[in-house]
């Protein structure tokens, strides 16, 4: 049957038990003012009744179902830097001539406010990212890539990233620079021409990883104090990051 069917249908139902109702009402009292007056009375209270199901109590749920759908795809992204992001971002930055100029800016500190992460994620967009490709080892990053293929696939397809267009974008970068190094026999022997388009595809990445990941330290900071604490331990920028808690 029909949807715009069956609710025609149910709401045609409705309508006659309400004038049922009100007829046994009318039999048994006989008193036709009284029910005037909560017909009335019961009318006036739909658009109140509106404006709370509708709006107040709508936004209340949708705020809480974004709330746990942000919950599952940070915890996704999480997964990843975990398992992939935060040493890819060791190995690029490694590899970055300019790193040690800006590496004391994203030494990110539990007392850093969203003032703060605003101000450094502003900076970090302008940043000019560069990558000296005869310090890569591109036979380990593609076989690294390449060990994480189906984990990566299997990100693509997570229907939790379709609200994460910047997250999107930056696993595609991913998984293409991951093709074209598979896609190449001998990584050493290049021309110096695809060396370069090598290196633009590393700074695409590299660029798009360093924005995800500080967008997710702040998220970590905000929700997850002890995941936050882990975090600043193994930052991939800090020379000196170790897991192992000093005093």
């Amino acid at each position: 049957m029909d949807i715009s069917k069956s609710y025609k249908i149910f709401g045609i139902t409705l309508v006659v038990a309400s004038t049922i109702l009100y007829f046994f009402h009318y039999l048994i009292f006989h008193d036709p003012h009284h029910i005037f007056i909560f017909l009335v009375s019961d009318i006036a209270f739909v658009p109140i009744e509106v404006l709370l199901v509708t709006m107040i109590l709508h936004k209340l749920l949708s705020d809480m179902e974004r709330s746990k759908r942000l919950e599952k795809l940070n915890m996704v992204i999480g997964v990843f830097f975990s398992e992939v992001g935060t040493k890819l971002l060791t190995f690029f930055s490694d590899a970055d001539p300019g790193l040690e100029n800006v590496r004391n800016r994203l030494i990110v500190r539990k007392d850093w406010t969203d003032e703060d992460f605003e101000e450094i994620t502003t900076f970090l967009r302008n940043y000019e990212y560069s990558v000296n490709i005869g310090n890569v080892d591109l036979v380990y990053l593609r076989d690294f890539l390449r060990k994480h293929r189906s984990f990566m696939a299997g990100l693509l397809e997570n229907p939790s990233l379709l609200e994460h267009e910047s997250f999107t974008g930056l696993l595609r970068a991913v998984f293409h620079l991951m093709e074209e190094l598979v896609n190449r026999e001998d990584l050493q022997n290049l021309p110096e021409s695809d060396f370069d388009h090598l290196g633009l595809d590393i700074e695409r990445a590299y660029s798009r990883l360093v924005i995800e990941w500080l967008d997710y330290m702040k998220y970590l900071k905000d929700n997850h104090p002890y995941l936050f604490s882990l975090a600043m331990r193994t930052n991939p920028f800090d020379t000196k990051s170790s897991a192992v808690v000093h005093s």
